[in-house]
């Protein structure tokens, strides 16, 4: 007994069992905490971003821009909300071509949107102009935020991004085209537009320039009108951001005079002012205006239209104006709006009393402009976009960009616009 004892006592236990970790395991253990660690950092930045404690969003490297301050730096507010959706009953839906260059297409849709309040109907997004002398073949979503335009209306109209597909031509509801007639007031709509809605569940508004009068309709529609110009239309992301940065390039410099010199080729043709130009380009601008037949004046007298105040001013003029103003000459001038017919010589005269002219083109980088070439609509949201911030903004000529630039302006605090009386200048140039 003592010797199994003896013999038991003598065997060796076995040694424990040795855990090989491999580098693949290693290597395991550690992605697996690096994801856990930046699980946690992301976690952290999303609460903070509840309460935007500047230390933490600094020291992480994160900023916000707002482009809704035009220019300035600032942390944007979470987006607001959703309003509640009115509930109505739908009489029809309304499509519609907007005509004309962008702030004709702009005013034109507050005005549609208003005709759809009124009616109770379905308004579907509107379709831009891309046939006219600019020929931009930007949609709607190009220029503007669309999802911001429906879910900003929707306490006061539904908007559809398309007509649905059971109530297409091919379902037996053609739609009719028509053009409402000018300056309409309230009754009109109501007592010869409304009842086709009866027989047609869609109706097409082919043109819409001037289709809602001014005046004489009511506060809550003028008010709606309003709404639309100066919250719902807002301008895309892209052309936001790339409008800010115009802002910052010029403020760097200084304080900005906004200049909407009028008097690129199509203005010129259109209008048969030709006041200044050679025999040549005379007789180019009236081959232009038979060029397209819904430019309905063809033969024009152009110190007529020049004595009557119909005429845009001259950069001659301008240049004579913005000194008798008492501008300075060191004012930064950033010229809003396209190709000057006669380019640089027609500009001489401006550049010899303010030679820190500027456009677009000399404050961004070739590629910031590449995508907007070709489109015009999208430039002039560019011109719009700066214009309003400019601290002083002088129009040539009254037309649509001049008023909706000067409108939105004054919503935000009546900032400073010098509009000419062309009737006054144009004759006392004349004599």
């Amino acid at each position: 007994m003592e010797a199994v004892r003896s013999e038991r006592s003598t065997e060796k236990p076995p040694p424990p069992q040795i855990i090989h970790r491999t580098r693949l395991q290693v290597w395991f253990i550690r992605v697996c905490s690096a994801i856990l660690v930046w699980t946690c950092l992301i976690q952290l930045v999303a609460v903070g971003e509840l309460w935007h404690p500047p230390s933490l969003t600094k020291f992480l490297g994160f900023t916000k821009i707002s482009v809704l301050d035009y220019g300035s730096l600032s942390f944007s507010p979470p987006p607001p909300p959703l309003v509640p959706a009115r509930n109505y009953t739908s009489n029809g839906f309304l499509e519609i071509s907007c005509n004309g260059g962008l702030n004709q297409m702009r005013s034109a849709i507050c005005d549609m949107v208003t005709i759809a309040r009124l009616l109770n109907l379905t308004l579907v997004v509107p379709k831009l102009d891309k046939t006219s002398f600019w020929a931009d073949p930007s949609d709607f979503e190009d220029i503007f935020d669309v999802g911001h335009f429906v879910n900003s209306l929707r306490d006061e109209i539904r908007i559809i991004k398309r007509l649905p597909k059971r109530f297409g031509a091919r379902y037996g509801y053609p739609p009719l085209q028509m053009a409402p007639i000018s300056w309409s007031n309230e009754h009109y709509f109501l007592q010869h537009i409304l009842p086709l809605f009866d027989k047609h569940k869609v109706i097409h508004f082919n043109r819409t320039d001037s289709r809602l009068a001014n005046n004489g309709i009511s506060l809550d529609l003028q008010r709606l009108r309003c709404r639309v110009n100066f919250q719902a239309l807002k301008f895309t992301p892209k052309i936001e951001a790339l409008g800010n940065k115009l802002i910052r390039n010029l403020r760097e410099k200084g304080p900005f005079l906004g200049l909407h010199l009028r008097y690129e080729m199509d203005m010129l043709a259109f209008s048969g002012c030709t006041h200044g130009c050679t025999e040549r380009e005379t007789e180019e601008l009236k081959q232009l205006r038979y060029a397209f037949p819904w430019w309905r004046e063809k033969e024009i007298v152009s110190e007529e239209k020049r004595s009557q105040g119909l005429c845009p001013l001259t950069p001659e003029e301008t240049a004579l104006i913005l000194h008798a103003l008492g501008f300075d000459k060191d004012m930064q001038i950033y010229i809003a709006s396209g190709e000057i017919y006669g380019s640089e010589r027609r500009l001489a005269s401006l550049r010899a009393l303010f030679p820190r002219i500027v456009k677009k083109e000399m404050l961004l980088n070739p590629e910031d402009l590449r995508q907007f070439q070709n489109h015009s609509s999208q430039m002039a949201a560019l011109d719009f976009f700066v214009s309003i911030a400019s601290k002083v903004f002088v129009p040539t000529y009254d037309g649509n960009m001049a008023r909706v630039v000067e409108g939105h302006r004054r919503y935000l605090g009546y900032k400073r616009t010098y509009q000419g009386h062309l009737w006054f200048l144009g004759t006392s140039w004349i004599h």
